[in-house]
């Protein structure tokens, strides 16, 4: 657990005090068991030693999104009584923002708990004055304390029986983040595509709001499973200093110096070690943090496992392929590093979270899963239409452990590995993006509610408790690249939107209704990039933040300056731009001209494919830091 604490100086931080409470069971876990606590001089070393290249300062807690803001439905009485928010303020006197219902039930309970102390004249333990109430302080009391009550039985009167307390809070997001959505669409006709995206991708649709046309119409699934012997062939004599053989080993060298550096460069990490770059990395990660030695992994097995893993990543996808799944283990790799979780969480918890980060795209086939179900792909029927893709990435990551040439959990004891595997799946199944804001509600309900049943800590008992922030953490790292440098964000940007133009592409040649921000010919990147942002990018890394303050807060500063690169150059005409697309007419004659080039199915012409923009000029840069200065 932690408590938060206020410093005055310009290097505040808050002082962590970390409880172990492990659900697993693992050699030497209960040595961890100790309370300790993190001084300043620890956690300003350690952010001199992994500082990213971006301005560290650590500034307060960012309220910027729509989570921060006062539903319309709320009462008039005002934000500190009887509004959709509550305040809490520990003992240090810092003020929390209470958002989530269940939390702010229980806050409104702690003030008439301590209402009826003060009136009785008893210590209520959060206080320790004696000072005597006039009588028209007792009125008033007794008045809020009435007030508080009403609150609360009106709201427990609207929790239905089969409702969780998480979702209770995210059908309360899921109210204001539609109405963020509807205002956003009304701006223009790209606002209104970009609404109608965000919405179908991150928002799990109830079962009577799906109104889906089935087509016959059935894309087969590509299979790229490669030979066991290529890997035998590439781990053949004694195995390479960094798992695969690489270009140059100085450069090598200097890469994996910069590790824990956010921004760190997949790329070029790809180029050096030869398009193997999830072999490289899950050698070189698991093996400084000793994970393999740990759970006596044997390396054979394990890096043969890996290449497999890695070939069944397409490299024809421009956005999920692996250089993308090194990049989500990368970057959880680094989170996993922060002082405020590295004393929280067991080996075994560390391991099955780079572990799903690794295997969490594996098999992808470049397409949505409302297209899989749409077109009743065979993975769709499958599964159920639930959660097609995420099944089928950890279905294929533990299908490949049954050959006894991969299965590098053999050693394991049988607990262990059950474990294992019960945290590898609940954390790829938590990547489905249609989950967003119910993993959100759950993360954001948690935390708040430990916090006031237990004076403003955070305490992880159950399973279920510290399996949700792994989750958080997993996620978050998986919609990452709007926290990173410029750069590195509109590379993977411009990746994951021909991607989606390419099921466009698709979709149009099978005359299916083309999805949102999909269609390469009416199609509003700036747009979509502060929507991804403002909606889904800037609430969940602001939960982060707070449950690993002060980390992360670079992150923040850099998704601000990103957002404001692209909100810049939206066009300031709502219609006849580049960001809205053609006109009708010249969109219907740009289309039959496409068609008319009859390209081979599942390929693209070369002129209608993106420009790379990974290379970024100097003067965009300037103009970002402009924009934020």
């Amino acid at each position: 657990m932690y408590t938060y604490r206020r410093y005055s100086d310009q290097t505040e931080y808050r002082s962590c005090h970390l409880k172990l409470l492990s659900f697993s069971e693992e050699p030497n876990a209960s040595e961890k068991n100790e309370s300790e606590e993190l001084s300043p001089q620890i956690v300003e070393e350690y952010l001199s030693q992994h500082s990213t290249g971006m301005p560290r300062k650590l500034s307060d807690q960012r309220r910027g999104s729509f989570l921060y803001r006062s539903e319309a439905d709320s009462s008039s009485r005002g934000l500190s009584r009887t509004s959709s928010m509550s305040s809490m303020t520990d003992k240090n006197g810092l003020d929390d923002i209470i958002v989530t219902p269940f939390a702010q039930i229980l806050a409104r309970l702690r003030d008439v708990k301590h209402c009826m102390n003060r009136l009785t004249q008893l210590p209520s333990g959060d206080d320790d004055s004696d000072n005597r109430l006039s009588g028209s302080d007792q009125q008033q009391m007794l008045l809020d304390s009435l007030s508080d009550i009403d609150w609360v039985l009106d709201h427990l009167n609207k929790i239905k029986a089969r409702n969780s307390v998480g979702e209770m809070a995210q059908s309360k997001f899921k109210r204001m983040l539609t109405r963020e959505l509807s205002q956003f669409s009304e701006t223009s006709r790209s606002g209104n595509q970009v609404a109608e995206w965000v919405s179908s991708t991150y928002l799990d649709r109830d079962d009577d709001e799906l109104d889906i046309e089935k087509r016959n119409a059935r894309i087969p699934m590509i299979y790229t499973k490669r030979i066991i012997n290529q890997a035998q062939q590439a781990l053949k004599g004694n195995f390479p200093k960094f798992g695969v053989e690489v270009e140059d080993e100085d450069a090598m060298e200097e890469m994996v110096a910069q590790l824990n550096n956010w921004n760190f460069d997949m790329w070029k990490f790809n180029t050096i070690t030869k398009d193997h770059p999830l072999v490289a990395l899950s050698y070189i990660v698991l093996t400084e943090r000793g994970l393999l030695r740990s759970f006596n992994i044997d390396m054979h097995p394990f890096l043969k496992y890996m290449f497999v893993i890695e070939a069944n990543y397409h490299k024809t996808n421009p956005y999920h392929n692996a250089v993308h799944g090194a990049d989500v283990m990368q970057a959880c790799h680094v989170l996993l590093g922060y002082p405020v979780v590295e004393q929280v969480f067991t080996d075994l918890e560390v391991f099955a979270a780079l572990f799903a980060a690794a295997i969490h795209d594996v098999d992808h086939p470049g397409l949505t899963n409302s297209f899989l179900t749409t077109t009743s792909s065979p993975l769709a029927i499958l599964y159920n239409d639930h959660a097609v893709l995420e099944n089928h990435h950890v279905a294929t990551a533990f299908k490949y452990l049954h050959e006894d040439e991969l299965n590098w959990t053999a050693a394991m004891p049988d607990k262990q590995r059950q474990l294992l595997r019960k945290m590898a799946i609940d954390l790829v199944l938590a990547t489905d993006m249609s989950k967003h804001l119910s993993l959100m509600a759950d993360i954001k309900t948690t935390v708040e509610s430990s916090k006031v049943a237990h004076n403003g800590k955070l305490v992880l008992e159950s399973y279920t408790e510290r399996i949700l922030v792994l989750q958080g953490i997993v996620h978050s790292c998986d919609i990452s690249s709007a926290t990173k440098s410029l750069p590195i964000y509109k590379s993977w940007t411009e990746k994951v939107i021909e991607e989606f133009c390419q099921q466009g592409d698709r979709e149009r040649e099978l005359k299916l209704p083309i999805s949102p921000m999909c269609d390469r010919y009416n199609l509003s990147i700036e747009k979509s990039q502060v929507g991804f942002i403002d909606f889904i990018v800037l609430p969940l890394w602001e939960t982060l933040a707070e449950l690993m303050y002060p980390f992360c807060q670079e992150m923040l500063t850099q998704l601000n300056e990103n957002r404001n690169y692209y909100f810049n150059r939206i066009p300031e005409s709502p219609r006849g731009s580049i960001t809205d697309g053609p006109g009708a007419e010249e969109r219907s004659t740009l289309i039959s001209n496409s068609e008319k080039r009859k390209p081979r199915k599942g390929a693209l012409p070369e002129e209608d494919k993106l420009s790379d923009l990974s290379s970024i000029d100097e003067a965009d840069e300037v103009a970002a830091l402009e924009t934020t200065s």
